[in-house]
């Protein structure tokens, strides 16, 4: 955050008015009444030079304006039906869904966006707005990818071994203890690590043994978190399979999926891992993307 920018205050929910995009506001609605925070809702109407308008310059057409302030009241309606006293703010704006919501993650506590669409769709809808919010921007981002919002009082997170202290899974425990839900911890294997150099494991070995080590790590890894948050319930479990489809499997009784995102190379904020890219296309309930590395505050 630079010098002089606002405090980091908002959660901000992009819509489009599909069904889908409602279902992203009302999700966004939930969370900002458990963090105590105000939420502010972004449409966007088209236009076609440059960087993002305002739409009151002159320069959009006065029916599309109109059009994008029916979108803005309908998901505002739904927001304050869904959560009464909420405290609520919308804007329109002119321009690229994903480079208007990029601008205002810069000073958001999280972003909330819809997935569209099913199969072949899903895919390429994510990839128009969803995956580049979720790519370019340092803040966590949840993709809501249902229309029904179905409680399981429980949040499941993705755990890399080099990740154990990394911000998605303090991520993963803040929401679980917001919820007062279980926190399933799963770290998925599809063979032995290394160690070190010279520390070479065997090309044969019994999965069902490797899969009692790795929970007994998992577990270990868990401890510090358990201590620093008492009262949420963890269940550790350690599986033998690719970690993108076991994440999805499991979010089918989840709330909340949470993965990291590890940049990589000379771009650490603008790669997303294999993992979040996959299940982002695969879960079955809202998936949440934190960033490896925390927001870097800048001077």
């Amino acid at each position: 955050m630079r010098a002089g920018d606002p405090p980091v205050t908002d959660v901000v929910a992009g819509t489009d008015g599909s069904d889908r995009g409602t279902s992203a506001v009302e999700w966004a609605a939930d969370e900002a009444a458990r963090r105590g925070r105000t939420l502010h809702i972004i449409h966007t109407v088209p236009w076609l030079y440059g960087s993002p308008i305002d739409p009151g310059s002159g320069v959009v057409p006065d029916e599309v304006i109109a059009r994008g302030r029916a979108v803005l009241e309908t998901a505002v309606s739904a927001a304050r039906e869904r959560v009464p006293g909420l405290l609520v703010e919308s804007e329109l704006m002119a321009g690229s869904p994903a480079r208007v919501l990029l601008d205002r993650a810069r000073t958001a506590a999280l972003v909330v966006v819809g997935a569209h669409g099913t199969g072949l769709a899903a895919r390429l809808a994510i990839g128009s707005t969803a995956l580049q919010v979720v790519t370019h921007t340092s803040v966590p981002v949840v993709v809501v990818r249902e229309t029904e919002h179905v409680t399981w009082h429980e949040v499941t997170v993705g755990v890399d071994g080099a990740e154990t202290e990394g911000p998605a899974i303090r991520f993963a425990f803040e929401e679980a203890a917001a919820r007062k839900a279980r926190l399933h911890a799963i770290h998925a294997w599809s063979h032995p690590g290394s160690g070190g150099p010279g520390d070479m494991q065997p090309l044969v070995y019994d999965p069902a043994v490797v899969d009692e080590e790795e929970g007994r790590a998992l577990g270990a890894s868990m401890a510090a978190w358990r201590a620093e948050f008492p009262d949420v319930e963890v269940c550790c479990e350690a599986v033998h399979g690719r970690p993108a489809r076991i994440l999805a499997g499991a979010s089918a009784r989840s709330d909340l999926l949470v993965v990291g995102s590890r940049g990589r190379g000379g771009f650490p904020g603008l790669l997303l891992g294999s993992v979040s890219h996959a299940v982002l296309h695969s879960a079955h309930c809202p998936v949440a993307v934190v960033r490896s590395e925390p927001r870097q505050e800048e001077s």
